[in-house]
């Protein structure tokens, strides 16, 4: 029997929390293949958000979803932290094999936060330190530990703190709106230098670890300049400070890289994994080093259904998928392909105040005038709900709540890509 989309949305007010979001897009997807999903009226829509970044692979991939049937038919559950499987071991050594900076030990969860939760406290741990450093403007997850390491006051608003204490954050490699007032290259990366004056005056010199996306997606797509991180590793490595990079929503080929960081030349000494690690299927990863992930102890960590054997074999075909199809390359590729046609697209429209990304993670910053940058957030809100009425589906959101941001599952082919930016263009028309 069919679902109207009265009836689910009904049941979605009346028994599903739903007033943790500021709105629910008014659609009931029922189906998705590629770059394409469906709804219940029959309607297609071009996906560019990838269920917030996770379908990297593409949604229903032929390839993911029979190695997963296989596997459940054989064994859904048995905890692989009480029992040894098959699935979370092959995992396991084929995320050392990939992940930057030789990290060997992987802790499977559920989740990006539970897995930021995991490097957090394996940080502390191996470092007999309490004290940890983040980034303003960053998003880290929603649980109260990595609210805590979140760098915008809009996720903690809610009189859910305390959270935790010593936390102390940089600015952000924010080079459009730069905390400092200065401009890159000319700036000598002060945001990055900062951080030892951090260390140095807000803290009590017992840092663990610092934590930090490649690109920071919740933040607006902030994409750091050169240099940023080599100069941020040098002053942790003066302090003995573990780099923890969240690769969340940058890993799995999402920049036009297997994991974001491979673009700035450093090695992280943990990476946090989830979203785009099985293409959808639910499963969270933390790898570190190996002396590193051997420092828990007995009854310091755990998780139920982490490292669940029908993810882990989703993950190992998903991996298998990205590397046999260069999807790396394919949204370097697109990302480029996308970014010029935005760039030029800017040049018409005034309300384009930035466009940066890379790969297939690009945002688009609307300003109300470009000269002083005014935040166009209600314009943004509006473009992506005209967007959506014309079939095409968009991120927005950003510290400002005014960047449009455009992550499609990795397969997306040119004549969608073409689609989504004669869509844009159209929308664009109507709110400026």
């Amino acid at each position: 029997m069919r679902k109207s989309t009265a009836d689910i949305m009904g049941k979605y007010k009346k028994y599903i929390m739903t007033s943790c979001v500021k709105k629910l897009e008014p659609v009931v997807i029922v189906e998705g293949i590629g770059a394409t999903v469906k709804d219940t009226e029959g309607k297609e829509y071009i996906d560019c958000w990838s269920g917030i970044s996770v379908v990297n692979a593409g949604h229903s991939n032929p390839k993911i979803v029979e190695a997963a049937v296989k596997q459940a038919k054989k064994l859904v559950h048995v905890c692989n932290y009480v029992y040894h499987t098959i699935p979370p071991a092959e995992l396991a050594a084929r995320l050392a094999k990939i992940v930057p900076g030789g990290l060997q030990k992987t802790f499977f969860s559920n989740s990006g936060a539970e897995a930021v939760e995991c490097a957090a406290k394996i940080a502390r741990k191996y470092t007999r330190k309490h004290e940890l450093l983040g980034l303003m403007c960053s998003f880290h997850g929603r649980t109260l530990g990595t609210l805590s390491l979140t760098g915008q006051a809009s996720r903690k608003h809610y009189s859910m703190g305390p959270y935790l204490s010593g936390v102390a954050f940089a600015p952000p490699p924010y080079c459009y709106r730069c905390f400092l007032g200065q401009e890159y290259p000319d700036c000598d990366l002060q945001c990055a230098k900062m951080i030892e004056d951090i260390i140095n005056y807000s803290t009590s010199n017992c840092v663990a670890a610092f934590i930090a996306e490649p690109i920071l997606g919740e933040g607006g797509i902030i994409v750091p300049p050169a240099g940023y991180f080599k100069e941020v590793k040098r002053i942790l490595s003066k302090y003995e400070i573990l780099f923890i990079d969240d690769e969340v929503q940058t890993g799995f080929a999402r920049t036009g890289k297997m994991f974001g960081i491979e673009h700035f030349g450093v090695d992280p000494d943990i990476v946090t994994m989830a979203k785009g690690i099985a293409d959808g299927f639910p499963l969270g990863a933390c790898t570190a080093r190996e002396d590193i992930g051997d420092s828990f102890e007995p009854g310091d960590h755990l998780s139920t259904f982490g490292g669940n054997p029908v993810s882990c074999v989703a993950a190992i075909a998903n991996i298998e998928y990205i590397v046999k199809e260069r999807l790396s390359q394919q949204a370097a590729a697109k990302g480029r392909y996308l970014m010029k046609r935005l760039n030029e697209m800017k040049e018409d429209h005034k309300i384009i105040g930035e466009v940066r990304g890379k790969g297939l993670i690009i945002g688009v910053e609307l300003v109300k005038e470009q000269k002083k940058k005014t935040p166009a957030a209600s314009e943004a809100a509006k473009t992506r709900d005209l967007c959506r009425e014309k079939g095409v589906l968009i991120g927005h959101g950003g510290v400002k709540g005014n960047v449009l941001r455009i992550q499609p599952p990795l397969v997306i082919d040119k004549r969608q890509m073409n689609k989504v930016l004669e869509t844009l263009e159209e929308s664009l028309k109507k709110v400026k």
